[in-house]
């Protein structure tokens, strides 16, 4: 079967089937749809009549709130590699039906991506209505959107007999919507649980949305917070998002400092959407209202997502803090080309600042056949005497740098460059160059001897400018208060020097946006030791890939 980046799932089983087939249909349509999967509620559509059917629209039900969560759930289980977006334009209540004009969709609506094919649910009871279904599925779905040109149409046909209850009776509890409706969040790598939030949100206003997106303090204690997407990324995944889901709500995306931002102070909002655990914040916002004068808001609330997938130092709901997780050891963003370098052996250059545990990380891939480069060992080196370096640091710093040995004396030249940036830069820029001549030959070294993979283990990697000598740059992080924890326990200094140290060098966030591959050894030594086989084996799967492209174009 052929696969399609875009589709759009129409759903026409009824209301009180759907929650039951949603797996096997989802399961269908992650065979023929491999990026955007748009879904259109339709429940009793009738596509069998071949004729052009019009799209109406359905109102908002209770019933609606639990299928809606129970799409995004599933999908995450089933689908998790597809980005399922539930669209509510056709979701409408009786009078806003009224007002309206030709049906929900006057014009079709426009999506982020055009959808390649269409898919439905609807059984089809024998192969020769299959034609006449599919055409009136792409007429309907151009009614309602804008597709490509070249439309597609696949029946899904999971087994859903089984699932067939009749409850044809059943009446319909109406959802109770309002005219203007509040969330806040982190919303960093929008997830299942973001848009169960945000689609019922949808669902229930009529006139405008309000998101306050998390910002600045609030993101402080979040777990590997330097891998959060900054705000204007955040934003832009929302407002996209949004707009494909009801366009026709008034979007106001704000930035929250604090917990409450414009849920206190707008007059106009009428309803709040928490969840399980942010109920009680949601409670809160209601006291400081009532504070300034305000009537309360109505709190829904919604139940957390289990993950299905989760391990164990992870959430057991969806959450953003898990995805980040799941980062570590994959390739965050590709290796900038670097073509004066050899194929062989491939080059990681492993940084990290005091305490990160990027020392354990070395030897951890030095036990999977990496070659190990200390550059720690090789700045001791170039400090020895009769090496280049030696007599540039003696002319440069004066004879009483020495010991009676002649060797130098490292304590009295800390001395004479602690606290001033000027001298500590001269000194710097002799030893740094000698260190990365050793590198090289260090790495020369290993290709005489056939290996593969090296590994150079340099705190000041970058500050150094050495990242013309690696292929790739590896970051080894922990959160400031644990490597301050560390610190004090190897080195016996008190926590103020320890904080001082890490003040001094790269903060985490500055050198995470210099990695393509992010380690943590916030956990125990054998998730970290998990986090490194991850990260090898992908690197080998990219060795691969790049000596097979460099052979087929030779």
């Amino acid at each position: 079967m052929s696969m399609f980046s875009t589709g759009i799932l129409v759903l026409t089983s009824p209301l009180h089937v759907l929650p039951l087939r949603i797996a096997p249909v989802l399961t269908s349509a992650a065979q023929v749809v491999e990026r955007t999967l748009y879904i259109h509620l339709h429940p009793g559509l009738n596509l069998g009549t071949g004729g052009q059917v019009r799209p109406a629209y359905i109102p908002p039900v209770v019933d609606l709130c639990a299928l809606i969560s129970r799409l995004y759930s599933n999908a995450a289980d089933i689908c998790g590699h597809l980005d399922v977006r539930v669209l509510l334009s056709n979701v409408r209540t009786q009078s806003a039906a009224l007002n309206g004009n030709n049906g929900p969709f006057a014009t079709p609506q426009t999506l982020s991506h055009s959808p390649e094919v269409v898919l439905t649910d609807f059984p089809v009871q024998d192969s020769g209505q299959s034609s006449l279904v599919t055409q009136c599925l792409q007429k309907y779905a151009g009614h309602c959107y804008v597709c490509k040109p070249s439309l597609s149409s696949v029946l899904l046909n999971p087994r859903i007999a089984e699932f067939e209850e009749d409850r044809r009776d059943a009446q319909l509890k109406p959802l109770e919507t309002f005219s203007d409706v509040v969330v806040g969040g982190t919303f960093d790598r929008l997830h299942g649980a973001h848009k169960t939030l945000l689609n019922i949100s949808c669902l229930m206003a009529n006139r405008r949305f309000v998101i306050g997106v998390c910002d600045q303090e609030l993101l402080k204690n979040k777990v590997l917070k330097e891998l959060i997407e900054p705000y204007d990324q955040r934003v832009q995944k929302l407002q996209d998002f949004l707009n494909d889901v009801k366009p026709s709500l008034k979007y106001e995306i704000v930035p929250l400092s604090d917990p409450f931002g414009p849920s206190i102070s707008d007059p106009e909002l009428q309803c709040i959407v928490v969840s399980e655990e942010t109920r009680k914040g949601g409670e809160a916002v209601n006291r400081k209202r009532v504070e300034n004068g305000l009537a309360e808001l109505v709190l829904y609330e919604i139940q957390l997502l289990k993950d299905a997938h989760r391990a164990d130092i992870e959430e057991e709901k969806i959450s953003s803090s898990s995805l980040r997780t799941r980062l570590l050891g994959t390739l965050l963003k590709p290796p900038s080309p670097q073509l004066h370098l050899p194929l062989d052996p491939y080059v990681i250059g492993l940084t990290g600042g005091s305490g990160s545990g990027k020392s354990s990380i070395a030897h951890r891939l030095e036990a999977l056949g990496a070659v190990r480069i200390d550059c720690d060992q090789l700045g001791h080196e170039v400090y020895l005497p009769g090496t280049s370096a030696y007599h540039k640091i003696i002319q440069e710093f004066g004879q009483d740098i020495l010991k009676e040995d002649k060797s130098i004396n490292r304590r009295v030249l800390g001395g004479k460059v602690f606290g001033n940036q000027e001298r500590l830069k001269a000194l710097t820029d002799i030893v740094w160059p000698e260190i990365a001549l050793l590198v090289k030959k260090r790495i020369d070294q290993a290709k005489e001897q056939g290996k593969r993979v090296c590994v150079v283990d340099a705190a000041v990697l970058l500050e150094a400018g050495w990242t013309y000598l690696v292929h790739e740059v590896w970051v080894a992080t922990i959160p400031e208060e644990e490597a301050v924890k560390r610190i004090v326990q190897r080195d016996g200094v008190k926590e103020e020097d320890a904080l001082r140290r890490l003040k001094s060098q790269w903060l985490n966030a500055k050198l995470i946006d210099h990695a393509n591959v992010v380690l943590c050894t916030l956990w125990e030594p054998d998730v970290t030791q998990r986090q490194v086989l991850k990260a090898w084996t992908l690197l080998q799967q990219r060795i691969q890939k790049r000596q097979e492209t460099t052979r087929s174009s030779l």
